[in-house]
């Protein structure tokens, strides 16, 4: 019997998209997530809670259940199971990405260090610590930067830096959000450290892809319209298929495999984010899962079949290698959240999603819970997605949907607000960090 088990935590967007999607193949399906489901009494067989910041135990939980419940394939939704699917793979001797290469891969530092080694573009890289002291650590490394987290996913904690000073703000907001608890939980010891590497200038584009023993099969480039120049890395349209010229395409494509073969990975899902500039593509993150949020919506192979659907076809031994993007170009803006504060009421959808070439507005934030922005926040207000017969229509139609919308916000008795922002460096920081916190906002915070 091919029955999947489905890697997710409760956070996730994309529960309901894998599950139709093992639905249409008539799949058996074992949801592995980290909260006990209310009625996984009832379906022993259907259900199964694991610890997904100890993989190792997960894996040899998953190892009993499929004495009893044998397993076809493993498949991580999100970055949160992509360790743990290589290990509970390799355990059940099922196909999949070395756990070596998950490693490197969920590693920004150590994804870093094997695409220098392989000689691919990389950006000049600084690693320190939480307990560095931030005017040393700013005293060198190069400018423009960019700081980030080494494992926090959705731009998450990226800030970028032009000069010494914001570098020692940068620093000291990225620490506080790596001494969260829930978050230091999640990292271990890689919330330990800060990276920082050189900034890549240029456009930027995504690709989807999906490895097939070894070979990187191309399903879409994403031109992001937007520029991604900071200080903050908040993303938000996407359109395939890309309008770049062919030639350049086939470099990103090019470049993708090399950093692929250079991480070590073999099998399933690819997202890999680049840079383009006169120098040619640079690989930014590369990652072995598929497109993050509901942004997969936008993509349809075959006669309707859902990214989801091809991920699983290909777990499961089933041919995927005829399958093709459909030619209609299609998009998706990610509602950036424009201020901190908690929102009332979202006002103009039903007129947006008239707009010629929108299929939907879907929300994400009901009304009276706060928002909070990038590079803090972990989430968009929702998402717009459009089709068309050519990418600028849908680029139009996704902005004039989002000019229809009005967002009703007000500030909350506590939020991230610069004076709150300051608070929360003040919980984690170290005392030389929450002076500079203080000193930061000063006559700001009212």
């Amino acid at each position: 019997m091919d029955r999947l088990l489905l890697l997710m935590t409760t956070a996730t967007y994309r529960a309901s998209a894998f599950l139709e999607a093992a639905r249409r193949l008539e799949v058996p399906v074992v949801v592995g997530t980290d909260e006990r489901q209310v009625l996984s009494a009832a379906n022993p067989g259907g259900n199964l809670t694991l610890d997904f910041l100890n993989p190792e135990r997960a894996t040899r939980a998953i190892v009993e259940f499929a004495a009893q419940y044998p397993i076809r394939a493993v498949v991580a939704a999100d970055d949160d199971g992509v360790i743990l699917s290589a290990m509970a793979s390799q355990a059940l001797g099922l196909s999949s990405n070395s756990v070596d290469a998950a490693r490197a891969a969920r590693n920004k530092a150590r994804m870093r260090e094997v695409l220098a080694e392989a000689g691919l573009p990389s950006p000049p890289v600084h690693r320190f610590s939480l307990e560095e002291v931030p005017e040393d650590a700013a005293r060198r490394v190069p400018y423009p930067c960019v700081l980030k987290p080494l494992f926090l996913a959705g731009s998450r904690g990226v800030i970028r830096a032009d000069d010494p000073a914001q570098f020692v703000v940068a620093f000291d907001r990225i620490a506080a959000i790596l001494r969260r608890p829930d978050v230091a939980a999640q990292g271990g010891p890689l919330a330990q450290q800060i990276l920082v590497e050189g900034f890549i200038p240029g456009v930027e584009v995504a690709l989807e892809g999906l490895l097939v023993d070894g070979r990187l099969k191309l399903l879409a480039i994403f031109d992001k319209p937007d520029p991604l120049d900071g200080p903050f890395f908040e993303e938000s349209i996407y359109v395939t298929p890309s309008r770049l010229p062919a030639a350049t395409q086939e470099r990103i494509a090019a470049c993708t495999h090399e950093a692929v073969k250079a991480v070590s990975l073999h099998e399933g899902p690819v997202h890999a984010e680049l840079r383009l500039n006169e120098q040619g593509p640079w690989i930014v993150e590369i990652a072995p899962r598929s497109i993050g949020g509901l942004c997969s919506r936008t993509l349809r192979f075959g006669e309707g079949i859902s990214l989801e659907e091809l991920i699983l076809r290909h777990a499961l031994g089933r041919g995927v290698e005829s399958f093709e993007r459909e030619k209609q170009a299609a998009g998706v803006m990610m509602i950036p959240i424009p201020r901190a504060g908690i929102l009332r009421e979202v006002q103009g959808k039903e007129q947006a999603e008239k707009v010629p070439g929108i299929e939907e507005v879907r929300l994400t934030i009901p009304p009276g819970r706060e928002l909070i922005p990038l590079p803090e926040g972990t989430r968009y207000l929702g998402f717009i997605f459009a089709r068309g017969g050519a990418p600028e229509h849908v680029e139009t139609s996704l902005r004039e949907a989002h000019r229809l919308l009005t967002f009703i916000i007000t500030p909350p008795e506590e939020i991230w607000t610069e004076g709150s922002r300051v608070a929360e460096v003040e919980r984690h920081a170290s005392p030389a960090g929450r002076a500079r916190a203080r000193h930061s906002v000063g006559a700001r915070t009212t």
